[in-house]
């Protein structure tokens, strides 16, 4: 009898060793399933996020222990939607788009400057529209669910002394947009590179006037999920690594670089280079250190952000205000050495 209840003992141990051995497996697998799990940011077909599609083909994401999946989204609707949703952790997207969704609600921090345009966003028009104020009664291709375009297109608004009332907006993301001016669908369009080119093909067709004229209001940044900033800090320091070295690749080896942004932008790669080295300006290590500043230093998205935030107040867009500091988070590009 005390033969077969030690057997019993032992085969109950065995089999309760057995099973802490199976779940220990099957906890250490879904650590490296979590650790392994895809980050989707989100873009629209601008050229300064291009560097993004880069960094995700050559693997510098995963060179920093992060796999990054680019999405294309253009609506800026949608993009807001899925990160609320938890389909993607971040959106590459203009300062005062991410400031216009946090205050509406979204939990999103700006956690990295991309770009800042110089001339690569415009408002395209027929000849006889030679003004800004010459658009009163025009029909205006616009984004009016945020953006840059829509940033600035209200900035403008404002410093002409106008109302949306006083134009026809006919609205539908930036890129439609030029396709449409292109289409001579609409009178005007408000617009980005490569459709400001593409515009200009348009018979009586220019452009009005490009950012050239609004210099450092126009600035892309990388915004993330705060609960993914909070949950995963690493991961966040390697997506920055990661667009760092896709800047450095783009330095170092142009042809192939602008080879493989070019497949992504639809246009050749003599064009994508001139319009990404004449109409904007990439945030490196350094330039983004200084952009954002830190906490007591504050940088120049501090402004940007205030002013975006006061204008879609003001335009009531949004209902409410948000201060800088909580759509802004300087601590990862400053960690970066």
């Amino acid at each position: 009898m005390q033969k077969e209840k030690r057997n019993i003992m032992f085969i109950s141990g065995y089999i309760v060793v057995l099973m802490f051995a199976i779940i220990d497996t099957l906890f250490i697998g879904n650590v490296s399933a979590n650790s392994s799990k895809t980050v989707n940011i989100a873009h629209s077909s601008w050229i300064g996020f291009y560097p993004l599609d880069l960094a995700e083909e050559k693997g510098f994401f995963k060179d920093y222990g992060v796999n990054v999946k680019i999405k294309d989204i253009e609506s800026k609707a949608d993009s807001k939607s899925a990160l609320a949703s938890g389909k993607i952790q971040g959106i590459a997207t203009s300062v005062d788009t991410n400031v216009l969704s946090a205050a509406s609600g979204l939990k999103i921090q700006n956690v990295l400057a991309l770009d800042t345009s110089t001339g690569a966003d415009g408002l395209v028009g027929i000849k006889s529209i030679k003004s800004f104020k010459d658009l009163k009664g025009k029909t205006v291709a616009l984004d009016t669910t945020g953006g840059a375009s829509y940033f600035w297109f209200n900035y403008m608004l404002q410093k002409n002394h106008m109302k949306l009332s006083q134009i026809k907006v006919d609205s539908m993301d930036s890129g439609a947009a030029g396709s449409a001016f292109v289409a001579k669908k609409v009178d005007a369009a408000m617009t980005w590179q490569p459709w400001l080119t593409k515009a200009e093909t348009r018979k009586n067709g220019h452009i009005v006037m490009s950012s050239k004229s609004s210099p450092g209001i126009i600035v892309d940044t990388l915004g993330l999920s705060t609960d993914f900033i909070k949950n995963h800090p690493n991961e966040v320091k390697g997506i920055i690594k990661g667009w760092y070295k896709a800047l450095s690749y783009i330095k170092s080896n142009p042809e192939s670089a602008y080879k493989i942004m070019s497949s992504k932008a639809g246009i050749k790669p003599k064009e994508l280079k001139k319009e990404m080295t004449t109409e904007i300006k990439l945030y490196d290590k350094n330039g983004n250190k200084k952009y954002f500043g830190t906490q007591k230093n504050k940088g120049q998205i501090y402004k940007i952000s205030k002013i975006a935030s006061n204008l879609w107040y003001t335009s009531k867009i949004s209902k409410n205000k948000i201060s800088a500091d909580k759509v802004t988070n300087p601590t990862f590009v400053n960690q970066i050495k």
